[in-house]
Parts: structure tokens; C-alpha cells; sequence
């Protein structure tokens, strides 16, 4: 039993609405409850000889962030403890955008709020809003304050009533909690380049190299192109700071308490503001240690189960998302480990499906996609996935090196062979992508490009090519499709669900012509969705492809991330083949042909699964039974389907 579970008992059957003298109680239970894991992790990352004091100012932060928590969100918080695990609910549907890019400001997205209802979405995420730098800033993540609203976005208050109305609305909010670092103009970062001795230590600062290169011997490098090395000089304070990210972004030092207090402060902050998902941004470099690569050491999985009880003990409605996209052994770890078990992140994203998808879209194989979820590390019971095609980020190609090999491929050749495809080295393919942050030296780079882009429909639309913009579409519902029904909740950027393409224009910003990432960060197209009703084409056969797809899950049980789920080897690479909650009468099976040409699986395998009776079959996606004629079924390029149990 982790954490939460015990506070859901503490908390009873849900009732009449509690007084504030038992909600008040119902904290001190909590805050009993996790006294001892949080007293225990404090002190292994801070000697208690040295910071009783330290921890004492933890428990006053607890109380007064309790005390400052409006009745509204305490009642909310009650609310879910007796859903349970409410983000395992097959019910969410998400997206993913930058609220200039989308409409402008947070007015302008609360106007927005049935565009999202009508498409099924009830999950957001929004990009970082608060303030930040006037130039190069890092898509928003080179923070200047963690809970003030930057003025192009609106105000405190519009904030706030953002939040309400997405709550009156049902809908989850996700916001960013950048808790690796701060931009160099934040307040800390100006005390320290002004020589105050305090703040200087809220950073990894040095008067010479002798330090940072030895903490080069063994760190990777995040951005080669951009931003080489892991220190930065600054001549203002005459020191060295560590840069792992951009030059400035600063990183936090968290082997001193006061920064680990004070971020637990813009944590409870920003979680009192009326967010329910918090996503800990780059939490894998948390803790430094020369002679590591400083990613996913024990000490930062402590300080994350850290943050996580005292959030519980404060605010146990909200949740947390590990941003971790490591290998895939290392993302579970995220949800905790032995007595840390699901006692630190609630969420995480499942990266290595991601890139699995897009290998197999260029290989038109589905063997690694396969093999690597099949081998992925079991997950806690209370923990879930985000699931996504792509995000505002790159897509990386961290793929098992031994996976690759298993299938016969050499990796590095492999991993050259997939940003060849994606990034137009390659004549044949039909991807219009960029590569991001390539090495020469190791030869590692990533990708970036829309979903419509890197799957051909850019080139089909120039081509003026309708079978191959039909082909474009069937692949873009195929693969959301697939995370649709996968455990889990599903993220769709946004303007993934109206087929938008790369957008050139950051080419022309000289604060953004470096970062290829903004070619899939485009500003949305009103004025296609102002005529999704009135036009047949490519745009509305994704939306209202996708809009099904999103009413159709929220009807089956068994796609709750409490049902279970199985890979089948359909004795056809081409196909992937997995089933959901299949041991109940709520059973689906669902197979995608990644293929070009139509594709074949024995109908005995849908027999023996019990899919078809009688040689017939049922497509829930579009609610037709159908006659198998063969022992044979096929499927079409690109063809999703959903099978019901007989």
C-alpha cells in the first residue's frame, strides 16, 4: 500500500460536505501519516546534524500552504480520494499546446473551451505561461518566476478564472514545473551575479574549471549544436555556472536545503493555483555527482518522492508527471522503487512507444515495437502513462541497443537509417522532417516535423496526389488510434487532430532559427476549423476521424488503465496486434497494419481470442459485423481496427 492509498483510508467514505475543523484534521492525518518517509528522505539527502532547522521550516511550509489552499480545491481533493486513482479512467483525453500559438491568451482559450468539448479533449496540458526571458528562452522553460503570469498571456486573475471554468468544466489541467533549473535573469540568479554568497549556492557555481572539468569527463552533452559543453562563464560574478540545458538556463544546486525549501514552496504554490497535474520538467538531472552522467541518480529519485509526500500531505487532488525520457528501464523507476513503491511520480510518459511507433512507420515493421513494450518494466498498480505520437519536443531514437541487434540490425546504422527517412536524405520516403541537435561526433541526433509532415502529407498535398493524402490520413488515425487504446491517457498535440504541417516561419526569428523544434510548434489554423463543417478533406477527415475515435474509447470499460493488456505475435511483421481487459466480456482487440500493401492475419488467431463467432467479426470503429470468407482476414494499408469479444 503506498501513500495515497493509506490517506484515501484515513479520509473514510465520502459524505456530507466536512467542516474545515475535519478538513483540517483529515491534514494532520496526512501529514502523520508521511511524517516518518519524509523525515527519513530529508535527512539522507540533508544531515540531520546540520538541518533540523531546515526540516523544521518543512513542516511550517506544509501547514501554511494548507492553511492558503482555498476550500474549493480541498473539497476537490477529497473528492478524488474517493474516486480512487482517478487518472487511470479511460475517460481522459488530452492535448498538448502553447496558448500564444493556439489562440493568443488564457481569455482567448477559455472562449476555446467547446472547440475542446466538442472534440472530446478534457485534459490539458499548456505549455509554460509564467514569466520568462524577452529573447531566447527555451519554448518558455527558462523560467523568470514559477507562479507569476507572464503579461502576454494575461494576469494572475485570469488565471485563476481559467482554472475555474476548467473546472466547472470537467476538465484536467496540466501545467510545467520547471524543477531542474531557472533562467539566468530570475531573481536568485541576479542576487548571485550581483556576488551575494547565499544565492551563488542556490546554484552549481565555481571560481575556476577545475571542478566543471571534472564533471565533463562524464556528461553527455543536451544541445551539442547550440549550447556545447555544461558550463557557462559569467563575468559579472567572475564564476562558472553549470548550463546543462541552454547557457541560460542555470541549474539548481539541491545539495543545499534552502533551494529544495524554496522550490517546495513555488510546487505548493503553483498547485494551489488550481492545477491537478504538475509535470516536473528534466527531474532525470535533479542530482549532480562528478564522475556520473548526473541522470537518474538515487538521490534524485529521493528528492522527487520528497516533493511528492509533502504534495500529498498538502494537496492530495494533485498529481505528478515524471518529464523522464531516459531508457525505458530507468522511466519506471519514476514511479518509485522497494519502499518508495508508487510513492513518487503518479504519471510518466511512455517515450520508448513513441519512437517505437515512428520506427515502425519507416521500417513498415512492428517486431521492436512489439518486443520493446513487451519487455518494459511492470509499473505499480496506481501509476499510468502518458501516451503521444509526439510532443513540443524533439522525438528521440532511445531504443534498446540489444532490441535492435535481436531483430539483426546494427544499432548506429539503424538509428542513421531512421533520420535519413524522417529528415529528407532520402528520395523515397515520404517525410518532410528536420534534425534536431545531430552530433557529429557520436553521430546521435533526433527529429522534429509535425505528425501530418513526417507522414507524408505535406509531400502528398504539393504532389496534389489524393491517394496518397488518403494514405497520409489513414496513417495519422491509425497511430492515434493505437494510443486512443492503449493504458493510459492519450495526448494529442494540438493541431495534430486537423493535420497541420510544418511551420517554416521560426526560420525568419533569430531568437528560434537555431531550434528546429518550432518547425512542429505551429500557429493553429482557425480558419480550416472554421470550415471543418462545410468542407470534405483532408482536415476533416482527420478531426471527425479523430473525434470518433475519442468518443468510442470513453464508451469501452475496458480501456481504463485498470484492465490489462496483451501483445500477440499475429505471424505477420507488418501487423500490430495487441488486446485489452481480454479475460472479460469487455475484451478489444486491436490490430494496425503498418504496411503499404494490404496485409493478412489467420482468423484462427481471432477465433481462438474469441473475435470471431461463427466467421464473423465486429468493428467498433465503424460498428459493422462482417463475414470472413477465408481463414484468412485482411487488412488494409494503414487500416485500424477494433474488434469486440463475441
Amino acid at each position: 500500500m503506498n501513500q495515497a492509498a493509506i490517506h484515501k483510508t484515513l479520509a473514510g467514505k465520502p459524505g456530507s460536505k466536512p467542516t474545515s475543523g475535519k478538513l483540517g484534521l483529515l491534514f494532520e492525518k496526512r501529514r502523520a501519516a508521511n511524517f516518518t518517509l519524509i523525515q527519513d528522505l530529508f535527512f539522507s539527502l540533508y544531515p540531520e546534524a546540520r538541518h533540523t532547522a531546515s526540516f523544521e521550516s518543512l513542516q511550517k511550509i506544509l501547514a501554511d500552504h494548507f492553511q492558503n489552499r482555498s476550500a474549493e480545491l480541498k473539497l476537490q481533493d477529497l473528492k478524488r480520494q474517493g474516486e480512487g486513482n482517478w487518472y487511470q479512467s479511460g475517460a481522459w483525453a488530452g492535448m498538448q499546446l502553447y496558448v500564444d500559438r493556439f489562440c493568443g491568451d488564457l481569455n482567448k482559450l477559455k472562449d476555446k473551451l467547446p472547440y475542446f468539448e466538442a472534440l472530446g479533449i478534457n485534459f490539458l496540458h499548456l505549455m509554460p505561461i509564467t514569466k520568462r526571458p524577452a529573447g531566447p528562452n527555451d519554448g518558455g522553460y527558462a523560467v523568470n518566476s514559477y507562479s507569476e503570469i507572464d503579461p502576454a498571456y494575461g494576469t494572475d486573475q485570469d488565471f485563476i478564472s481559467l482554472t475555474a471554468a476548467f473546472r466547472e468544466k470537467g476538465i484536467c489541467l496540466m501545467l510545467d514545473f520547471v524543477v531542474n533549473h531557472t533562467s539566468d535573469e530570475f531573481p536568485w540568479a541576479l542576487e548571485a551575479k550581483a556576488g551575494n554568497p547565499k544565492y551563488q549556492e542556490y546554484y552549481y557555481t565555481f571560481p575556476d574549471r577545475n571542478l566543471p572539468d571534472l564533471f565533463e569527463q562524464s556528461l553527455p552533452e543536451v544541445f551539442p549544436e547550440t549550447s556545447p559543453g555544461n558550463f557557462t562563464y559569467c563575468p559579472q560574478m567572475g564564476r562558472w555556472v553549470m548550463t546543462v540545458f541552454n547557457t541560460y538556463q542555470w541549474d539548481l544546486n539541491y545539495t543545499n536545503p534552502a533551494v529544495f525549501l524554496s522550490m517546495l514552496e513555488n510546487l505548493l504554490d503553483l498547485s494551489n493555483k488550481g492545477v491537478d497535474v504538475i509535470r516536473f520538467d528534466a527531474l532525470a538531472f535533479l542530482w549532480k555527482k562528478i564522475g556520473t552522467n548526473s541522470q537518474n541518480l538515487p538521490e534524485a529519485h529521493r528528492l522527487i518522492a520528497l516533493f511528492r509526500l509533502c504534495l500529498q500531505v498538502v494537496a492530495p487532488g494533485v498529481i505528478i508527471l515524471a518529464e523522464a525520457i531516459v531508457a525505458p528501464e530507468e522511466i519506471v523507476r519514476y514511479f518509485g522503487q522497494d519502499i518508495l513503491k508508487g510513492n513518487e511520480c503518479e504519471i510518466a510518459y511512455n517515450a520508448i512507444f513513441m519512437a517505437c511507433l515512428w520506427n515502425s512507420v519507416a521500417t513498415k515493421k512492428t517486431r521492436l515495437l512489439r518486443q520493446s513494450l513487451g519487455n518494459l518494466p511492470p509499473k505499480p498498480d496506481t501509476c499510468t502513462w502518458i501516451n503521444y505520437i509526439r510532443c513540443h519536443d524533439d522525438i528521440g531514437l532511445g531504443f534498446d541497443d540489444s532490441h535492435i541487434s535481436a531483430l539483426g540490425w546494427d544499432p548506429h546504422t539503424h538509428r542513421r537509417f531512421l533520420l535519413d527517412y524522417f529528415c529528407q536524405r532520402l528520395e523515397w520516403s515520404p517525410a518532410k522532417g528536420a534534425v534536431f541537435m545531430y552530433n557529429p561526433f557520436t553521430g546521435d541526433g533526433r527529429i522534429t516535423g509535425s505528425t501530418a509532415s513526417l507522414l507524408g502529407l505535406e509531400r502528398a498535398i504539393e504532389e496534389k496526389d489524393a491517394s496518397k493524402i488518403s494514405k497520409a490520413v489513414r496513417k495519422i488515425l491509425m497511430l492515434y488510434g493505437i494510443i486512443l487504446a492503449a493504458p493510459g491517457i492519450p495526448l494529442i498535440y494540438a493541431g495534430d487532430e486537423i493535420g497541420m504541417l510544418n511551420d517554416y516561419s521560426y526560420m525568419n526569428e533569430a531568437d528560434k532559427v537555431m531550434d528546429s523544434r518550432w518547425i512542429n510548434r505551429p500557429i493553429h489554423d482557425w480558419r480550416t476549423v472554421s470550415r471543418l463543417s462545410s468542407e470534405k478533406n483532408h482536415a476533416s477527415g482527420i478531426y471527425y476521424g479523430l473525434q470518433h475515435l475519442i468518443a468510442l474509447r470513453k464508451q469501452q470499460p475496458g480501456l481504463a488503465d485498470t484492465r490489462s493488456i496483451r501483445y500477440h505475435d499475429a505471424g505477420n511483421d507488418h501487423l500490430f496486434v495487441f488486446e485489452r481487459d481480454g479475460e472479460s466480456d469487455n475484451g478489444i482487440l486491436i490490430l494496425a497494419n503498418f504496411d503499404d500493401s494490404p496485409q493478412v492475419v489467420r482468423t484462427s488467431l481471432l477465433g481462438a481470442l474469441g473475435y470471431l463467432r461463427e466467421g464473423q467479426f465486429q468493428n467498433l470503429i465503424d460498428g459493422k459485423t462482417k463475414k470472413v470468407r477465408s481463414g484468412l482476414l485482411e487488412i488494409s494499408p494503414g487500416e485500424l481496427l477494433w474488434l469486440r469479444k463475441c
